[in-house]
């Protein structure tokens, strides 16, 4: 099944420019087992030779071998072989007998393995055969067989025909062998076993070692989500990265400021399993916009899993930078190496203006009492083809009086900023005593009225 799931994700849509936020990369796996089921046979050696701590042990490999597969199917150790594969048990010596069909139970699986007592000659044809059996033709599931053995074929026929008719038919055989007190031949186990001999045969004079034998095997046959992942993540150079959390799986490292390597052993190998990172960055530039958090992301592993990760983007909003006045152009100069002075005309440089405050005052005739008035100003600028520019608008609340009749108000001192990049009326550019031609229009009207409609509440401040 490998990979399941791959995302990225950060905590915000938003920041402000310099500001941070942090960055999660999560990835799940699961064994190829937990959606392609797998019906396997284990096809145990009792023979004489195998009396002793070589059957004990043994039997301790084959029941982690079911625990194993127990939880690659459904994820949890619940005692029930999940997902449609099964396991059934063979053992032989003399002749091979079943022990249990293809089951899910894993108590009956135990049981069976744990009722298995040494003695008698070694025949492999008749192992194989009785497994074979065990296997239903139209059913759709992997078919495996795991042959344990400690010692060459001492009784039956030749067991070589039946196992490469096996592996006509589709069936996978794995070979575990025991260098036992009648030897073993390891070539013989190559033949009976599929292809490639490293990855499906497995000896050891130690029977001590049987059960990592089983365990490794297990883990094989259930085809791990991924193992010695690799992920290198570049972020954008508009961000530093300035701090990373410890990863729930494997171990993190920044490389250099925009780099992190993530690095896992395994995961997914026996049941379904998740990993996150989280890590934070910080935006350096001025430049605002939508920017994307990574510059590249790849992905790695042994199994030759295929990742693609989302590619999440934040707005940075940050302070509109103006540059009124540029750096003047420099004037370059040189001094020799042995002039103790120099005096070099360097032309002329001008007066530039900084622009102007023009400053009006304007009277509003006739103010009743007891009436605030409204006054706008809308100034504009005119060019040489006589077009206006806006410049400005000014709005003014002018407080009612309480003389007895009409006055005349005088309102002084309203400001417009003219710049002089403005200036449209055709003189000398950047010029300071450039005319300027303006049109003031003046808007005045009573805010407060003694008229109501029948139907209105007007509150007057």
């Amino acid at each position: 099944m490998g990979i399941t799931n791959s995302n990225k994700q950060i905590d915000t849509d938003i920041i402000d420019c310099g500001g941070t936020l942090k960055v999660t990369i999560a990835l799940a796996a699961a064994p190829d087992i937990s959606s392609n089921p797998t019906d396997i046979v284990l096809v145990l050696d009792r023979s004489g030779s195998m009396a002793g701590s070589p059957l004990a042990n043994m039997k301790q490999g084959a029941k982690t071998f079911i625990d194993i597969i127990d939880e690659a199917t459904d994820g949890s150790k619940d005692g029930n072989i999940g997902y449609g594969s099964r396991i059934g048990i063979v053992s032989f010596a003399s002749t091979a007998v079943d022990n249990t069909q293809l089951i899910t139970s894993v108590d009956a699986l135990k049981s069976a393995v744990d009722s298995l007592t040494a003695g008698g000659s070694t025949n492999h044809a008749d192992a194989f055969s009785k497994a074979i059996q065990m296997f239903d033709p139209l059913s759709s599931n992997e078919k495996v067989i795991v042959m344990f053995t400690d010692g060459r074929t001492t009784a039956g026929p030749p067991p070589e025909p039946v196992a490469a008719a096996a592996k006509a038919d589709g069936i996978i055989i794995y070979c575990i062998g025991l260098v036992g007190s009648n030897g073993i031949d390891v070539n013989t186990l190559n033949e009976w076993a599929s292809d490639p001999d490293a990855t499906h045969v497995a000896v050891t004079p130690d029977d001590a070692e049987l059960e990592k034998l089983f365990e490794d095997l297990a883990a094989n046959i259930s085809k791990p989500g991924a193992t010695n992942i690799v992920i290198d993540e570049v972020i954008n150079p508009d961000f530093v990265i300035t701090s990373v959390t410890p990863p729930t799986k494997g171990n993190a490292m920044m490389t250099d400021s925009n780099t992190i390597q993530w690095k896992i052993d395994k995961l997914g190998v026996s049941s379904n399993e998740s990993a996150c990172l989280e890590f934070y960055i910080k935006h350096i530039t001025q430049d605002s916009g939508e920017k994307l958090v990574n510059q590249s992301i790849t992905y790695s592993d042994d199994e030759g899993n295929v990742v693609d990760f989302p590619d999440p983007s934040v707005t940075v909003q940050c302070d509109i930078v103006v540059n009124p006045e540029p750096c003047p152009a420099p004037i370059e100069l040189t001094l020799d190496g042995c002039q103790d002075s120099a005096v070099i005309d360097v032309g002329d440089t001008y007066l530039e203006s900084q622009g102007r405050i023009l400053q009006l005052d304007v009277t509003v005739k006739n103010v009743c009492p007891g009436k605030r008035v409204a006054l706008a100003v809308i100034l504009t600028e005119v060019d040489c083809k006589g077009k206006e520019h806006s410049r400005g608008m000014k709005t003014i609340t002018i407080p009612a009086h309480k003389y007895s009749g009409c006055r005349d108000v005088l309102v002084k001192c309203i400001k417009f900023v003219l710049p002089e990049d403005l200036d449209v009326s055709g003189g000398k550019p950047k010029a300071m005593c450039n005319a300027r031609y303006f049109k003031a229009r003046f808007i005045a009207h009573n805010i407060d009225t003694d008229f109501r409609c029948c139907e209105s509440v007007i509150t007057v401040l």
